[in-house]
């Protein structure tokens, strides 16, 4: 079996010291362009790799970045994922994920447990934000999904207050008087969208009926479909927290005999990728999750690099409302400060 090339090889190649050869490769040093390009073309000819293992222990640093999602089969934060690793690849990191199935109580042990393999990492969690400090007590650089009102960590984020509003304008300005949003409760970002629809809807006259869903997938929208298609206040409208229970309500509402949207009108958030391939077409808010992942993964290696001071904060995308077949026009507008909240009694 041929032996690999070694560091030594690599420098008596390119005629330089061993010391060299570990700060080009490590990218502690730079060099002039002439001892760059010696150093380049020898290990091109050597085939030289560098044992990561060992540059770590020599720098301290892994050249890896902890990516910590909450539910690997939800598209969101599948997106994030390509673009927190599209940004990664581009700086020479290698991204490492955990996915913590949407549970608290894994959650704190596998980000402690993930905290001791990466330089920084990106998380993405369901605590709540009196609980964050522990993640400061890591240790290390971290960007949150979400913004932390009590604690000095860079986040990035998406405004779900505007994005309740267009939703729920949206449907207002399509004549939909009896709206019900079928939410997720233990999710960190459910108020604000509630907060954006309620605003919206209080503009109008107009009521909103609230119920929550067990978790934010496809077959707890299932679960949910009847309580509020047969129950005593049927909507004409409901927004779902996020796409898959919206996905889920539909088919099951389908199933129940209602005809969609003609019966009642069914919007989502996230925007995921088949919710355009879903019969009737999902109306959704895109929060650009790409996007997100990028933003954060580029916050996160300014603050590696150093420039904590023009990365922290809290970075904000702004949501867009993609609108597609599964919202319907019903009935005549409803203007802003009307009478719609007593007519909606009288028709009860």
């Amino acid at each position: 079996m041929k032996k690999g090339a070694t560091i030594r090889d690599v420098a008596a190649a390119a005629g330089v010291s061993v010391a060299t050869v570990s700060k080009y490769m490590n990218g502690t040093q730079r060099f002039t362009p002439v001892v760059e390009a010696r150093l380049k073309e020898a290990i091109e000819q050597l085939g030289y790799r560098s044992n990561p293992l060992a540059r770590s222990m020599i720098t301290g640093k892994t050249r890896t970045i902890g990516l910590a999602i909450l539910d690997i089969r939800n598209p969101h934060f599948t997106n994030i994922v390509k673009g927190a690793n599209r940004v990664a690849l581009q700086h020479d990191y290698t991204l490492l994920l955990v996915d913590t199935e949407e549970s608290q109580e894994r959650e704190k042990t596998l980000i402690e447990s993930l905290a001791q393999r990466v330089d920084g990492m990106i998380v993405s969690s369901r605590m709540p934000d009196d609980s964050v400090q522990w993640l400061l007590d890591l240790g290390k650089p971290v960007v949150l999904f979400g913004r932390s009102l009590r604690f000095p960590i860079s986040s990035v984020g998406t405004d779900g207050n505007l994005a309740g509003y267009i939703l729920a304008n949206h449907l207002v300005k399509l004549g939909h008087r009896h709206i019900a949003y079928l939410g997720f409760g233990r999710s960190r970002w459910n108020d604000e969208r509630i907060r954006g629809i309620r605003t919206c809807l209080d503009e109008y006259g107009l009521p909103l009926d609230i119920h929550d869903a067990q978790s934010p997938s496809a077959p707890a929208g299932e679960r949910a479909c009847s309580g509020l298609m047969l129950g005593p206040k049927r909507p004409d409208a409901v927004i779902c927290y996020n796409d898959l229970i919206a996905l889920g309500f539909i088919k099951e509402a389908r199933e129940l005999g209602f005809q969609l949207p003609q019966d009642v009108s069914v919007a989502g958030f996230d925007n995921v990728p088949y919710g355009e391939y879903a019969s009737p077409a999902l109306t959704s808010v895109d929060f650009q999750s790409e996007k997100m992942g990028e933003l954060a993964m580029t916050k996160l290696l300014g603050e590696l690099r150093g420039e904590a001071d023009e990365n922290t904060g809290y970075a904000m995308l702004d949501p867009h409302l993609v609108v597609r077949e599964s919202t319907i026009k019903r009935g005549a507008p409803v203007a802003a400060g009307s009478t719609a909240a007593k007519d909606v009694r009288q028709e009860s």
